[in-house]
């Protein structure tokens, strides 16, 4: 997205307060970038050399259907409730039908079907309690769906004490351990899946892990491996890869190489709501707004496909409507999706509550910033990936930067960044947040070295950055 004045700084913070207030506990935290900063100059051009080589994304198999696939899986939902009527003691059958349910959230990303997955894997359980590690592997996807990132460790490593090379149980650990910001645990367990058993999932993994420390190099490696393994009948693995490495390749401003596998995905399947959102968002980026609406058009024609995704398509329409001037028609589209997102029974799951904090963080009202805070320090309490400190430390900005500086929550916000980045040192959207805070502080010299440094990743990280559509 775009960046503005508007975005968490207030144009009227005075320099001078800033630097009397920095040279307290602020200090600390100046001195620690240093070497960050130095660390990152060094490592400006690991990703240019690898854009030289462009890897095969050409799928080679034919893709499998899309269109019906919800179609079966509910045939596969009245076959194992018929079972279940015949057999009504039978546990095997209701971890089959919790697997389907699940599969139903996966495709559908609606969250009633998750809860029925949850519900039969425990009824599952109740009539099979023991070697039924299939149900627990269910709960474990559930518990990581909602967020609920300890009691998904918890439950996969249940798993692996009765199936220790169990992959499915093994990469449940990696993400959730990834969404708790503990990316070293989560690269070994990485490391030994790709070892023991590479496939496209696991070196997909693997790529994660290293994108999430900023090793560029290594993630390109793994993401190019994991294409290498591709195989037939894995048409939605395959899509969500290449979705997942042009959004890799689009935050570091490789916006071309983003869109051939964006659009390779959707030759792939033309009704994929993620790589639509993705390549509007970058068809922006690059100016070419009638694209990106035309996109946006397409995700709101799919029905339930989109329910996904639909709020972040209303916030690319709204940040369309901004960039072309007309901020009321922006606010609207932001209300509807606020509106939608409030709708969900499930607001405090299923990462709702970061969506809504972006969405008030967006359209930049002032009285929506308690809300904003105080949905991210609930969220921050599960998860601590880059993402949600992100949001965090921009909610904590925005809150601080108003009429009057508060420099508690701008020393928050610092602290929030320096958490980030030390979790990912080459993120150019966290940098440039890092120095908008410093800017913030009045602290014009590291506010332009965090600048930089962003620049030198990505030459145009000021688009990342959300566009308030306050007037």
């Amino acid at each position: 997205m775009t960046s503005s004045s508007s975005s968490g700084v207030s144009s009227g913070v005075k320099a001078e307060i800033g630097q009397n207030i920095f040279r307290s506990r602020g200090f600390i935290w100046m001195v620690a970038i240093a070497g960050l900063l130095t660390t990152i100059a060094l490592a400006s051009g690991a990703l240019r050399q690898t854009r030289a080589q462009s890897p095969n994304i050409a799928y080679p198999y034919k893709p499998t259907s899309q269109g019906d696939a919800t179609q079966r899986l509910q045939q596969e939902v009245s076959f194992y409730q018929a079972r279940i009527q015949q057999r009504p003691d039978d546990g095997l059958e209701r971890t089959s039908l919790a697997q389907t349910y699940l599969k139903l959230a996966r495709a559908t990303g609606q969250t009633p079907w998750f809860l029925l997955a949850e519900r039969t894997a425990q009824e599952s359980l109740a009539k099979l309690p023991f070697e039924n590690e299939a149900a627990l592997l269910v709960l474990a996807q559930v518990a990581e769906a909602k967020h609920d990132f300890p009691a998904s460790i918890q439950l996969a490593q249940q798993v692996l004490a009765q199936k220790p090379a169990d992959e499915q149980a093994r990469s449940l650990l990696v993400t959730s351990y990834l969404a708790q910001g503990k990316a070293a645990e989560a690269e070994a367990i990485a490391q030994t899946l790709t070892a023991t058993t590479p496939t496209l999932n696991t070196h997909l993994l693997q790529a994660l892990t290293h994108a999430s420390q900023g090793e560029d190099a290594l993630a390109i490696a793994q993401f190019e491996q994991a294409l290498a393994r591709e195989e037939p009948d894995e048409t939605g693995s395959s899509a969500r890869l290449r979705t997942l490495f042009g959004r890799f390749h689009a935050e570091r401003g490789d916006l071309r190489q983003a869109q051939r596998l964006y659009r390779e995905t959707l030759k792939m399947l033309p009704q994929y709501p993620l790589a639509m959102v993705e390549l509007a968002q970058t068809e922006t980026q690059r100016g070419r707004y009638r694209q990106a609406d035309q996109l946006y058009s397409q995700v709101f024609s799919m029905g339930e496909l989109a329910s996904v995704v639909d709020h972040e398509a209303l916030e690319g329409q709204a940040e369309l409507e901004a960039l072309r001037g007309d901020r009321p028609r922006a606010q609207q589209l932001l209300t509807q999706a606020e509106q939608g997102l409030r709708s969900h029974p499930d607001l405090e799951t299923f990462g709702h509550r970061r969506a809504l904090a972006e969405v008030l963080l967006t359209r930049g009202d002032r009285d929506d910033l308690p809300e904003a805070l105080a949905l991210m320090q609930q969220e921050a309490k599960l998860r601590r990936d880059t993402d949600t400190l992100d949001v965090l430390a921009w909610a904590l900005m925005s809150s601080a930067t108003g009429p009057t500086l508060d420099t508690a929550q701008l020393e928050a916000a610092a602290a929030i960044a320096q958490e980030a980045l030390r979790q990912n040192p080459r993120d150019a959207r966290l940098l440039y947040r890092a120095g908008l805070i410093a800017q913030s502080l009045g602290q014009a010299q590291e506010a332009e070295r965090f600048k930089q440094a962003a620049e030198r990743i990505n030459p145009q990280v000021h688009r990342l950055m959300p566009l308030a559509t306050a007037p």
